[in-house]
């Protein structure tokens, strides 16, 4: 079965890696962006000859521009690139992270977006996934500019969605609660050690569970809109409650 193109941003790792080869499995034909082309060329490798890439940074509109211009057709836009930088409190907010964050969440999904809509249009049966986060209506201490941002880009989905009624493209925000990936080695500057104490005593969400999810969402019949998904590990009942086992006591 061809399904169509996809193209997935945030390719090169964790929840866009897994997204891209489920989708490869799934029947798209798959487009992977990302800056890290040595990663994005292992990942199209491992889906075989549906996948394809293309150096992707969605903060800069002239990447955008030209890796969007180069994809002829689209039937689905997975908007995975993002992330978070730094946990600093508003009083000690580090403006660069926060305009960094801006750019990679909320700018480059309303750029990708914008490129590749005439093409979802055109499809005929169109559909966009955007990876928000429960960051998106959860605040937290630590939170502060990634809370800012993934609320910013829900709301910019939610806008969309009026937008887009009565057209044939659909629009879905997944938000997943934890999930162990590079995001929080990254969001710690590299920081292995503190990175992986985030996980300390719980089992959190792998990138394929919520590549599968993602899956799902994208393969029901196209007058079927999976409008939003919360995806939470068993052990996380909001951002700040989490059940952590002690040392010994794992079932």
């Amino acid at each position: 079965m061809d399904r169509g193109v996809a193209v997935v941003t945030g390719a090169s790792s964790g929840i866009g890696a897994a997204t891209a080869r489920r989708l490869g499995a799934a029947g798209y034909r798959v487009v992977l962006g990302a800056r890290r082309l040595d990663r994005l060329a292992d990942v199209a490798r491992s889906i075989g000859p549906a996948a394809s890439f293309a150096r992707l940074d969605v903060a800069d509109p002239s990447s955008v521009a030209a890796f969007c211009d180069a994809v002829p057709e689209c039937r689905l836009l997975v908007n995975n690139a993002g992330g978070a930088l730094g946990a600093e409190s508003v009083a000690e907010a580090d403006e660069a992270k926060w305009i960094n964050m801006y750019e990679s969440n909320v700018l480059g999904t309303l750029r990708m977006t914008k490129a590749l809509l005439p093409k979802l249009e055109a499809s005929g049966d169109g559909h966009i996934v955007t990876l928000g986060s429960v960051a998106a209506f959860e605040t937290y201490v630590g939170g502060a500019g990634y809370n800012a941002a993934k609320h910013a880009t829900r709301a910019l989905m939610e806008v969309l969605r009026l937008e887009l009624l009565g057209k044939p493209v659909r629009v879905s925000e997944i938000d997943p609660g934890m999930v162990e990936t590079e995001f929080s080695i990254v969001r710690f500057g590299g920081d292995e050690q503190k990175a992986a104490a985030v996980y300390n005593g719980m089992t959190p969400l792998s990138a394929d569970d919520v590549a599968e999810c993602i899956e799902f969402v994208v393969t029901r019949p196209s007058h079927v809109d999976i409008d939003q998904l919360v995806i939470r590990p068993r052990d996380q009942a909001r951002v700040g409650l989490v059940h952590r086992q002690l040392p010994g006591t794992e079932q």
